[in-house]
């Protein structure tokens, strides 16, 4: 197992103080690894070390100045807007302190495995992705089978793992019928540079305009061929 995946994991599952060994390790093998400066920062948030939080996320927007996770979060910080609370002894937090926009999503699957396998499941196990007949199935590392993806996040992923786009999966929580699956992109390929792997609200209406665009010009060159046949 990389340190990579440890550092998501010990995120996923709340071992907070863990998670700082393991991502300062990986800023120690490469000072610009924001992901890990990012994981950190929050770490350190949660453990209530916000000096350092709010410097390692500086850190981060000297080499990323539009980081979108490391501005949402400084700006909580800054505004004392991070709320946490705890339950069964590990510290819940909210979602977005690992949802990195475009390259993480938070998934509930489908079509879900038996309760009593579910049950099974702990936080930050890692999970496959597989392509079959059409859809994504999520299975284990030894494959056993845990779900499907929704249709419309599946047939996205599909076209992008297909082109050679890799993809990290996790148990984010997992409890009779609701499994719910943490997803990373971790390769993207020069074809699809500009295209996110997940869409956000404001990416999906940007997306649909552009259809709209190309439906009117598409009318618009088939009313001028009727007018030139007229």
């Amino acid at each position: 197992m990389t340190l990579k995946t440890q550092a998501v994991q010990t995120a996923l599952s709340g071992n907070w103080e863990k998670a700082i060994d393991i991502n300062k390790s990986l800023i120690k093998e490469d000072p610009s690894d924001i992901d890990a400066l990012n994981r950190l920062a929050f770490a350190f948030t949660i453990l209530g070390k916000t000096k350092d939080a709010k410097s390692t996320y500086q850190k981060v927007l000297k080499l990323d100045a539009l980081n979108s996770l490391a501005l949402r979060n400084l700006k909580k910080l800054d505004g004392k807007n991070i709320s946490m609370g705890k339950s069964n002894g590990s510290l819940m937090v909210n979602n977005t302190f690992i949802e990195e926009q475009g390259k993480t999503k938070i998934i509930e699957l489908i079509n879900i495995a038996q309760s009593s396998f579910i049950n099974t499941l702990r936080t930050g196990q890692s999970l496959k992705l597989l392509i079959k007949r059409l859809k994504i199935f999520v299975v284990t590392e030894n494959n056993k089978y845990v779900g499907v993806l929704p249709d419309n996040i599946g047939k996205r992923l599909i076209k992008f793992m297909k082109a050679g786009n890799q993809y990290e999966a996790y148990v984010k929580s997992a409890l009779d019928h609701h499994m719910i699956a943490f997803i990373r992109e971790v390769k993207r390929v020069t074809r699809f540079k500009d295209q996110p792997s997940f869409l956000s609200s404001l990416d999906k209406a940007l997306e649909f305009e552009k259809k709209l665009g190309k439906s009117a010009k598409s009318s618009d060159y088939e009313d001028q061929n009727d007018s030139e046949e007229e």
